[in-house]
């Protein structure tokens, strides 16, 4: 996400936001981004901050504009790579408690916050009895991520639990959208390209017991395990190309187990690279090359990225 695109003046950003911050926000320079990414790599956020309401993240937005500061929202990290020299932006994350809200309503649809957590929204919605969450219990991932990435797994997508979405826009205004206003495809929801998801009403498919839909999660859960690996990465790496899968083209082109460095095409699914210890986001970006570069060769197809290569643009590096 990018505001006015004038050179950002730090100091006087950082001197007419901090006054206007409540007292539960933080704002923190030269913050380290690895820990809160899954992949567990790269450099620092120039600043970072977690506002603590709606006011906050007006706040924040209307300070970046007025600064030409980029912005770059930050749920939990885990489809994306932090360059090694850092973010030279604001990065906000929506960690505070007051964007994890989970409230059933009357008409049968549940509000949830950006900053919930998708294995605890699928753990409160299973104790409710509500079923059509179970596909969300393993992606790593925030709500408002999930929405801006459409995020999927085991045949289910976010939007096809979305009634509607609230969001702010880079220039601090609300908007309320209906699932029908929304466009939104493989990993993508245009309204989010420059704008915050606030939270989002989202809809059961249907009521049931508990235990019954308890048991479906289990299931997921032992599929995700026997499928995917422990060590940290950054989900799936590759999109899936049209009638094929990432992974089936990487395995056939014998990648598994590449590496450059501590980055490695995981042994146990080929669209995933992992961090053997400590790997560098350039040694993820070279592998990520030569991977590509021998897919291509072996069966003509070009594979583009599908985790976000935070503050900066993928062309750069490709």
């Amino acid at each position: 996400m990018s505001a006015t695109p004038a050179g950002p003046a730090w100091e006087d950003f950082l001197a007419a936001v901090r006054p206007r911050l409540s007292p539960a926000a933080r704002l923190l320079e030269r913050e380290p981004l690895a820990p809160r990414t899954t992949m567990r790599l790269g450099g620092p956020a120039r600043v970072y901050a977690e506002p603590a309401g709606e006011t906050d993240l007006q706040e924040l937005l209307l300070a970046a504009r007025t600064h030409g500061i980029r912005v770059f929202p930050l749920g939990r990290g885990s489809n994306l790579l932090v360059p090694d020299t850092g973010v030279d932006g604001l990065v906000v994350g929506l960690a505070h408690p007051a964007w994890q809200e989970f409230s059933p309503r009357p008409d049968g649809r549940i509000w949830a916050g950006a900053g919930l957590r998708l294995k605890n929204l699928c753990g409160l919605a299973t104790k409710a009895g509500l079923a059509g969450f179970e596909f969300l219990e393993g992606i790593p991932a925030s709500l408002g991520g999930a929405l801006r990435m459409n995020a999927g797994a085991m045949g289910g997508w976010t939007f096809d639990i979305v009634d509607e979405v609230h969001l702010m826009t880079l220039d601090g205004r609300r908007r309320v959208l209906p699932k029908a206003a929304l466009h939104y495809d493989y990993r993508h929801c245009a309204e989010l390209d420059q704008a915050f998801a606030l939270g989002a009403f989202l809809r059961a498919k249907s009521a049931g017991e508990s235990e019954t839909i308890r048991q479906q999660v289990e299931a997921y859960q032992r599929q995700r395990v026997a499928s995917q690996p422990r060590e940290p990465s950054a989900g799936c790496i590759f999109k899936n190309p049209p009638g094929t899968s990432a992974g089936r083209l990487i395995d056939e082109a014998g990648l598994k187990g590449e590496r450059v460095g501590d980055a490695e095409v995981s042994p146990v699914h080929a669209n995933f690279i992992v961090n053997r210890g400590a790997a560098t986001c350039a040694e993820v970006l070279a592998l990520v090359r030569r991977v590509r570069a021998r897919v291509r060769e072996a069966r003509g197809v070009t594979l583009e990225p599908e985790v976000m290569l935070f503050g900066a643009d993928w062309k750069d590096h490709l």
